[in-house]
């Protein structure tokens, strides 16, 4: 599954490290069923166990897959009020879990869901690492681990951005065990704001495009550096929404207007294929000419596998383009059964061209083909990949270097809304 997530996503893992080594918990969000401890498991880099709802675990599609991970059911009253008593021994595996030096994974909102917002979360985390800390003989690392789609979690090569936060401080309530309410409720409470800050929280999702537009645009204007730092972004991004949130709540008359603007400004440069950055770079034409030259040769030799992968797994490509809507599955479920069926799909594909070369080539055409054929696949995903990138840069620079006019007019457009947007800080700030 760790191959399968970093597969379908552009994973990139920053901020704090986990400890390789003694007992850890690590608290994440939970907005993409089954693929979200894949992608806190990446971040971990080491061997996780994961509380699990019950009935996944009898589930006919996936059940096989909860078992084989070594993950700790986890008994809910709305599945099965009956059953919340084996609870106990549930809670008990874990702190021996973490005892013994292993690390876990909780998502402590208790449930997978598509609000743009962190759900209030569950006690069981705290009452965990309270629970655990009489074993241990004090406090343990507790990190919070924010998941974050850009582009869309249902998108097949979209960015996921996982950032594990600073530990959660808790030695002050470490001795207090679970039999003290009130360090259960600090505890969740601190908990809650750990992931807060390592998540964007928005009122509803129509806002991200424009948080992220004025996150982008700001930056590109009155950013000290123009760089990628993803936890600089995510900063960014949750003052951002917190800033819109507010100017909302005291029914700024500029605020929706602003946002109007921004998303104007964002289509406009997406059908030149720009982002706000672009406007402030011209390339020059010998970076062109290297550019062009170096992707010539790669093209060349990478061509006439791109176009053998994409004959290769046309067919399942397109059974399971043609499927997958008639499922009709939740957007918080939907990467993960895409996922799983197209490993699925893709495997007995495989399987089934070795079997047609075993019996008109012989066996050595078909285990060539059961090993030859995925690593076409990922070939050809790459080049893919590449390519896409090529055409952006190409746009980009056409753009920049012929349409002088085009640019100025977006840039002057674009200052224009770095200065409202600072303005409507501005307001914000004097009316605190």
């Amino acid at each position: 599954m760790l191959f399968a997530a970093r597969t379908y996503y552009q994973v990139a893992a920053v901020g704090e490290e986990v400890p390789r080594r003694g007992p850890v918990l690590l608290v994440a969000n939970h907005p993409n069923s089954l693929l979200d401890p894949a992608l806190v498991a990446l971040a971990a880099s080491r061997p996780m166990r994961f509380l699990a709802r019950a009935p996944l675990f009898q589930h006919r599609g996936i059940g096989w897959m909860v078992r084989g991970s070594g993950s700790i059911p986890v008994y809910r009253q709305a599945d099965d009020p009956e059953l919340m008593g084996r609870n106990r021994d549930t809670f008990q595996a874990v702190q021996e879990t973490l005892a013994a030096g292993a690390g876990v994974g909780i998502f402590p909102e208790g449930l997978s869901h598509s609000a743009p917002a962190l759900a209030p979360i569950k006690t069981g985390a705290a009452r965990i690492a309270l629970a655990t800390a009489q074993l241990t003989g004090g406090p343990f690392p507790v990190l919070p681990v924010g998941l974050t789609f850009r582009g869309g979690k249902e998108r097949f090569r979209s960015d996921a951005l996982i950032l594990v936060g600073k530990p959660i401080r808790w030695s002050d309530l470490a001795e207090a065990g679970t039999g003290d309410p009130e360090a259960v409720r600090e505890l969740t409470r601190r908990i809650q704001v750990g992931l807060s800050r390592v998540t964007v929280n928005l009122q509803r999702w129509e806002d991200f495009p424009v948080v992220e537009m004025a996150e982008a645009v700001h930056q590109a204007e009155y950013g000290a550096t123009r760089n990628a730092n993803p936890v600089r972004w995510l900063a960014r991004m949750r003052r951002t929404a917190h800033a819109l949130e507010r100017a909302r709540k005291e029914d700024d008359p500029g605020a929706e207007e602003l946002a109007e603007g921004l998303m104007e400004h964002q289509r406009v440069l997406e059908s030149v294929g720009l982002s706000p950055a672009d406007l402030h770079q011209v390339p020059r034409t010998s970076v062109a000419v290297r550019w062009t030259l170096r992707n010539l040769v790669f093209f060349g030799l990478a061509a006439p596998l791109a176009v053998l992968g994409w004959l290769a797994f046309l067919l399942p490509w397109t059974v399971l383009k043609h499927a997958e809507p008639r499922f009709r599955l939740p957007s918080d479920r939907r990467a993960t059964y895409r996922v799983l069926g197209g490993s699925v799909v893709f495997g007995v594909w495989v399987l089934l061209v070795a079997l047609g070369a075993r019996y008109g080539l012989g066996w050595r055409p078909a285990m060539a083909m059961l090993a030859i054929l995925p690593i076409l696949g990922f070939v050809t995903l790459a080049i893919r990949d590449r390519w896409r990138d090529a055409i952006s840069d190409l746009q980009r620079f056409l753009v920049l270097r012929g349409r002088a006019d085009i640019r100025a007019r977006l840039l002057a457009r674009q200052r224009e809304l770095a200065d409202e947007i600072r303005r409507l800080q501005g307001r914000l700030e004097e009316g605190r």
